[in-house]
This record gives structure tokens, C-alpha cells and sequence, in this order.
């Protein structure tokens, strides 16, 4: 059997100090609570999409992180299809959010991003020093994302208009957990896509990445 290896053999030609994560925006959003989620969802949504691309014209790389819905036999195109096809209440969400095909994804097992391993692969092969959070939903994927993402030392922004939740105010006490805590910036999206637009593209060279020392995790 081949051992893991880190070595991406060149399938993730990108390198960018900013990467941004979209957490669970292929949703089919039919859970219970969802009252007050399903109504605004779609908005935030168009945010989501704004940010994305502000990313993409600055050279940021984007990454869907996705669940799989019980789904252990599927690919991501085929949750897509899922959440689609068979008409769920996030159909509009996933048709307005469809990854491109210079997009990344990856399917996690559990909440946080960082369940899986080919995620810290990715985001060590990119050299990202800051992760943008976008998502739903906001007080479990998003959150459990966020800490993770500070234990291994990468800045945080959370656009406090582009996260969801099952209800306003679980979302409000997630963005000030995540502000106060964890050091995130949660200023609206049209401020973050202002800096963005701003952004020189940052792309470096093998050699520039090879002499960065590996990110450590806080303890």
C-alpha cells in the first residue's frame, strides 16, 4: 500500500497568503429550526457569492468544505446533484453557489473543516496565513472551523453578513464568541471586499514556499 504523502504533484498550482473556506453552502437546509434560517439564507448566499468572487479576481483560492450528508458513497458533484435534484429547501442556495472549475472542495466527516486532513494538506501547499469563513451554519461548522483554524495559528475574518444560523441571536453570540476569543475580524462583507479588490495577487514561487517554516499548532 503507498503511503500518505503531502506531495500534491502538482494538482494545486495556487499559492496565496488568504484563502477562502466556504463551509456547508451546498446545503439542503431541511433539518428542524430551520424556520428562521430558510428565509434569509438565500441573501446571504448572494453576499457569499460577491465574496467569491472579489476572491477570484484577487487570486484567492477558494475551498468548498462540505458535509456529506450521510452519503458515504458520493462525491461532491453527487451531494450537489443531491441538494438539487431531488428539490430540498436548499436548491436555490446551491444553484447560486456552484463551485467553479478552479475551485477546491473537500468533504468532511464532522463539523469542524479540519476533520479532515486533506484540508490542512491543501492549506499548507497554498501557504495561507488567513482564512475567510463563510457558511452555515454559523454556531457549529463555521465556529468549530474557526477554532481550529486559530489553534494552528492563521488569522481569522468571518463576514458577520455572510454566516447563517438556525436563529439570529445563535448567530450573534457565534460572531462575538469568535470576535472576542478567537480574534476574528467580523466587519460586513463590503468592507472585506473593498481590501480585497485593493489586494495584490501574492502568488510565490516553489522556492519562496519551500524556505517558510511549517505552521505550528498552539497548545
Amino acid at each position: 500500500m503507498a503511503s500518505e504523502s503531502n506531495d500534491l504533484h502538482g494538482m494545486v498550482p495556487d499559492s496565496n497568503d488568504t484563502v477562502l473556506l466556504l463551509i456547508d453552502v451546498i446545503n439542503h437546509l431541511d433539518f428542524p429550526g430551520n424556520e428562521e434560517l430558510l428565509p434569509i439564507a438565500e441573501e446571504i448566499g448572494k453576499r457569499i457569492a460577491k465574496l467569491k468572487e472579489a476572491a477570484h479576481k484577487a487570486g484567492i483560492p477558494v475551498v468548498y468544505v462540505n458535509d456529506n450528508f450521510g452519503r458515504w458513497t458520493s462525491d461532491f458533484h453527487n451531494v450537489i446533484e443531491y441538494v438539487i435534484n431531488e428539490n430540498k429547501p436548499g436548491k436555490p442556495l446551491a444553484q447560486l453557489l456552484q463551485p467553479g472549475p478552479d475551485d477546491y472542495f473537500v468533504l468532511k466527516p464532522k463539523h469542524s473543516a479540519f476533520y479532515c486532513t486533506p484540508l490542512d494538506i491543501l492549506l499548507n501547499h497554498l501557504d495561507a496565513e488567513t482564512i475567510i469563513l463563510a457558511g452555515f451554519a454559523g454556531n457549529i461548522c463555521v465556529l468549530f472551523t474557526a477554532n481550529d483554524a486559530y489553534m494552528r495559528n492563521l488569522k481569522l475574518i468571518v463576514p458577520s453578513d455572510c454566516i447563517g444560523s438556525n436563529t439570529v441571536e445563535e448567530n450573534n453570540i457565534c460572531l462575538e464568541q469568535m470576535h472576542k476569543l478567537l480574534k476574528a475580524d467580523i466587519r460586513p462583507s463590503d468592507e472585506i471586499i473593498k481590501e480585497i479588490n485593493q489586494m495584490p495577487k501574492n502568488e510565490k514561487t516553489e522556492a519562496q514556499r519551500a524556505q517558510k517554516p511549517k505552521k505550528v499548532m498552539k497548545k
